[in-house]
């Protein structure tokens, strides 16, 4: 098996190949695996060519090439990796909050990035979002309350049954339940005191799905 440093070397140069093209520098390796000294990373070369993970080629200059990929990696660059991903994991991440979404008849859309929303990177990985704050309680019925706030998955299409940010008219913007009925959109409450709306699918435009929700008790 590799040692940590060796392997990190060999990823790195075969990611970096692939990617531009050309091998990296030996100042590229060197920030790569952490080492102060080009003398380090000819040790490290010298030991992948010798196992036949690297070749030199010749009358070539920085001519490496990759021969071959380790099947396992070192039980430290697991472990490390591993501490990486926890940490981000747990990291904070501010995210847009636009302002204000009614869950209730429509407000004017709002979309000022100049406040920011902090969420643990778990919550919004994988995508762009926004926050919103909710206010009314037309989405009661399924625990969306007045002054949660709802995290957003930015989205233009959206399957039946997703609840998203409806924007009607280019003006007024809704939390509301979606379903879509030939030439129609019905943007459906989740509570009894309201009215579903049926609306011609040229009227409505979908600017997100529901990700995620915040609720603060005090």
């Amino acid at each position: 098996m590799l040692t940590p440093k060796q392997y990190k070397l060999l990823m790195f140069i075969n990611k970096t190949t692939k990617e531009t093209g050309c091998c990296p520098s030996f100042d590229e390796m060197k920030d790569a695996v952490g080492l102060k000294s080009k003398s380090g990373i000819y040790a490290l070369i010298e030991a992948l060519v010798e196992r036949n993970f690297l070749r030199k080629l010749p009358h070539k200059a920085r001519a490496l090439e990759v021969v071959r990929l380790p099947k396992l990696k070192p039980s430290a660059v697991i472990a490390e990796e591993k501490k990486k991903e926890d940490a981000l994991l747990n990291a904070m991440v501010e995210i847009p909050l636009y302002g204000y979404i009614a869950a209730g008849t429509p407000i004017e859309a709002i979309a000022n990035e100049n406040d920011k929303f902090s969420v643990p990177y778990e919550m919004v990985r994988g995508g762009q979002y926004y926050a919103l704050k909710v206010e009314g309680d037309s989405m009661e019925g399924i625990g969306i309350l007045n002054g949660d706030t709802v995290i957003i998955k930015k989205a233009d299409t959206a399957q039946n049954g997703d609840i998203v940010v409806a924007l009607v008219d280019n003006c007024e913007a809704t939390l509301k339940q979606i379903k879509k009925e030939g030439p129609e959109v019905l943007l459906i409450p989740k509570n009894d005191s309201y009215e579903v709306r049926r609306l011609p699918a040229s009227r409505v435009k979908v600017q997100g799905i529901l990700s995620s929700l915040v609720r603060s008790y005090h």
